[in-house]
């Protein structure tokens, strides 16, 4: 297997992705493509390394080379509250009025990104009541047991894992065993974002 292949295969398991397949659809990139370069029967072609550095926010050079990678700068993600995400829409960005500060995250690829500071804990086995997770609202595909922030109709956000079989659930993560799946029908919640890092004191 071509060196390239195997740092793509790395890079993709680093971001979360199970297979191929989920990292494709997900970041929308032709899933025939990715699945060749990955499996080296092509390896990763100088056109196809940006696309795939910027998705999963690594370095094309580390990505065809091996280069060392370099640290992307901090970036200053809208830190807004639980009833602003739920009133976003997918077409909308964050307005000024919804910014209550801005929480610096380094090595972000590219996206729409927000963060929410975690109330309660349905979560806390991944992310403890004070936490902050950063979202990106970019990232709306749905993958079995990821995470996610859904707004019902009402306009409440929640933080949960999405399970699609035997039937659509939002399933809390928690040590609360008091805290119950919810039925997730496609016309009573929207996806706000994928939440692709979480942080968290100890």
């Amino acid at each position: 297997m071509h060196p390239s292949s195997q740092r793509l295969r790395q890079a993709r398991i680093a971001a979360g992705f199970a297979t191929a397949k989920d990292a494709a659809a997900s970041l929308r990139v032709n899933q025939n493509t990715w699945t060749s370069n990955e499996n080296g029967n092509r390896p990763v072609s100088k056109k196809m390394a940006p696309v795939y550095a910027e998705k999963l926010g690594i370095d094309p050079g580390w990505l065809l080379y091996g280069e060392e990678q370099r640290e992307r700068q901090p970036i200053d993600v809208p830190l807004v509250s639980w009833v602003s995400a739920g009133k976003l829409q997918q077409s909308e960005g964050v307005t000024p009025a919804q910014i209550e500060t801005f929480v610096p995250v380094s090595n972000l690829p590219r996206g729409d990104w927000i963060a929410l500071t975690v109330a309660g804990d349905s979560m806390n086995r991944i992310a403890p009541e004070g936490s902050i997770i950063i979202v990106n609202r970019a990232d709306d595909a749905l993958l079995n047991d990821r995470f996610y922030v859904f707004a019902a109709a009402g306009g409440e956000a929640t933080f949960k894992q999405w399970r699609s079989d035997p039937r659509p659930m939002l399933r809390p993560y928690s040590t609360n065993l008091d805290h119950l799946a919810i039925p997730a029908a496609a016309d009573e919640y929207y996806v706000v974002g994928r939440v692709r890092r979480i942080i968290t004191d100890v």
